[in-house]
């Protein structure tokens, strides 16, 4: 572990994105409340340094970190250099910012838009599977209908998505058999409102563990087919309030 001269620690056998940690974020909300989340703006390491209270090279060495942790895209120029927030970066500030709002409120969910859409079968039966059936059984306390209600999320939806990753999910581990290995799940308590105020309650957001394959599409199960008790068809409109573990 070293030591610089401007105070900081650094232990050099850090990767860039490891090295990342909260005064990397802290750089990155400044960026966001400048317009680095609408498109690029241009910043000098001097205004960075002061608004950070810090060194030419800290404010520098930051911003070296975002970009090679791909949380920023920046392009150097002779007076400074332009930069943007990617969708990594803007999934990060929106994890901070739910880790806040979870701090000041009692209740913390996640709402999220889309469109009914049917699937590709496959939802019927990994859910029938004996070995995460059990566990739908014992953790979510219901056996799910056999299959999926399918939605395509919104974009604004897809950004705000990441979110969900701050509240407590109900894991459900991964198992073999004689034939192949299943891999772990994770589920979200979810409250579902179609379009004319009709509501159901006892349902869960289903995804497998550590993906970002799919953002835009979202997989709810319930104890019954939510199609026929919420009389959903392919392009229905739905929201769906995601929550923590109950």
């Amino acid at each position: 572990m070293l030591l610089r001269a401007d105070g900081e620690s650094e232990d050099m056998s850090l990767s860039t994105e490891s090295a990342v940690g909260p005064d990397e974020l802290a750089v990155l909300k400044l960026l966001a409340l400048e317009g680095g989340l609408e498109g690029d703006v241009k910043i000098s390491c001097s205004h960075l340094a002061d608004r950070l209270d810090a060194s030419n090279q800290t404010a520098s060495r930051r911003l070296q970190r975002l970009e090679g942790a791909e949380l920023l895209e920046r392009d150097t120029v002779s007076d400074g250099q332009w930069v943007a927030i990617t969708d990594d970066g803007e999934r990060a500030l929106h994890a901070e910012y739910e880790d806040y709002r979870r701090i000041f409120k009692t209740d913390s969910e996640v709402e999220l838009e889309g469109t009914v859409t049917s699937g590709m079968g496959e939802g019927r039966h990994y859910i029938s599977l004996p070995g995460y059936k059990r566990q739908f059984e014992d953790r979510l306390g219901y056996e799910p209908f056999p299959g999926t209600l399918n939605l395509d999320l919104r974009e604004d939806s897809v950004r705000r998505r990441s979110a969900i990753g701050s509240l407590e999910p109900v894991p459900i581990d991964g198992w073999e058999d004689d034939e192949r290995t299943y891999g772990p799940a994770v589920c979200y308590p979810a409250t579902i409102e179609t379009s004319d105020g009709e509501t159901y309650e006892n349902a869960h957001t289903i995804a497998p563990e550590r993906t970002h394959h799919d953002d835009d599409q979202l997989e709810i199960i319930a104890p019954e087919k939510l199609r026929e008790e919420l009389g959903l068809e392919d392009g229905d409109f739905v929201t769906v309030a995601v929550g923590d573990r109950q």
